[in-house]
């Protein structure tokens, strides 16, 4: 089966080409690369997995995307978010090249994208996987988990009991690599997380497995609400939006859960694959603990 990803050298697609590398299905993985970056360290590192290099500018002409993607059965886009844009091209070109699924990123103005997906009649598959895990622990007052934490969540947001799906981002690949190949997610939108916790929940079992309780700052419903209203003034996307609409999301409305996910009518993970577990967050707090932690976004 082969698999065109864009965005493989990120968080999120250096999952997925572990997943699909390992995976039991056997796939050929083509990572498509802006010229620019073609010679990076990280993009010959896909290399050395067996993953080819394919330098294409998703803005340049359609013809030269879709000679690319010609004979492509998944096309899986692990974009940055601030390369949305490029999805509609990508898009453009994997219907007129006959892709069998494309996958998009679902990530901020992602009904948008979907929307015009289903216009082109492209097959496709949404997957939305929980909040990663590693974007979920406090730090504690020593400091020792600070060097696994690329942003400590510290924050507790809206009183801190609602539920969330989380998700070891390192575990999305293989969620991704069961979901693409299965018939019954075609046309749907799959969830997939591995547990469900509230920041409380979090903050209690960081306490019990390190000796040390979490210092967390409150941040009201009230004012939450408030400064998202101030963000949405603006069109732009960035990071500081991108943190509040999450917190206003998971933290207090309470979106990022199978029960709501059911509601929107999609399949859950847990359901389709009984046996597909990823790694807890106690084990991937002990890692921590233990000095195995890997911070994201470090390379």
């Amino acid at each position: 089966m082969k698999v065109a990803i864009v965005g493989a050298t990120g968080e999120t697609g250096r999952s997925i080409v572990n997943g699909l590398a390992n995976s039991s299905t056997i796939f050929e993985i083509t990572a498509l690369v802006r010229p620019a970056s073609k010679d990076k360290p990280a993009v010959q590192a896909l290399k050395t997995k067996g993953v080819q290099v394919v330098p294409i500018d998703l803005q340049g002409p359609l013809n030269e995307l879709v000679s690319v993607l010609d004979g492509v059965d998944i096309v899986i886009s692990a974009i940055h978010y601030q390369s949305l844009a490029d999805e509609i091209p990508l898009s453009n070109a994997a219907k007129a090249a006959g892709v069998g699924r494309y996958v998009p990123c679902f990530f901020a103005t992602k009904e948008d994208i979907l929307d015009h997906i289903q216009r082109l009649c492209l097959p496709y598959t949404v997957i939305d996987v929980g909040w990663w895990f590693q974007l979920t622990l406090p730090d504690v007052p020593s400091g020792r988990f600070s060097y696994a934490l690329v942003a400590p969540s510290n924050t507790i947001v809206a009183g801190g009991d609602t539920p969330c799906a989380l998700t070891d981002v390192r575990d999305v690949g293989v969620y991704v690599a069961k979901i693409i190949t299965d018939p019954r997610t075609l046309n749907k939108k799959v969830f997939a997380f591995t547990e469900t916790k509230t920041q409380n929940q979090v903050f209690e079992l960081v306490q019990k497995m390190s000796g040390e309780k979490p210092i967390g700052s409150e941040l009201s419903a009230a004012n939450l609400k408030q400064k998202v209203a101030e963000l949405m003034k603006s069109s732009a996307i960035n990071q500081v939006r991108a943190q509040f609409e999450y917190w206003n999301s998971w933290g207090l409305r309470g979106d990022n859960t199978p029960e709501y996910a059911k509601y929107l009518g999609y399949l859950i993970a847990d359901e389709l694959y009984p046996g597909l577990k990823g790694q807890s967050l106690e084990a991937f707090i002990q890692d921590i603990i233990d000095g195995k932690g890997e911070k994201v976004y470090s390379s």
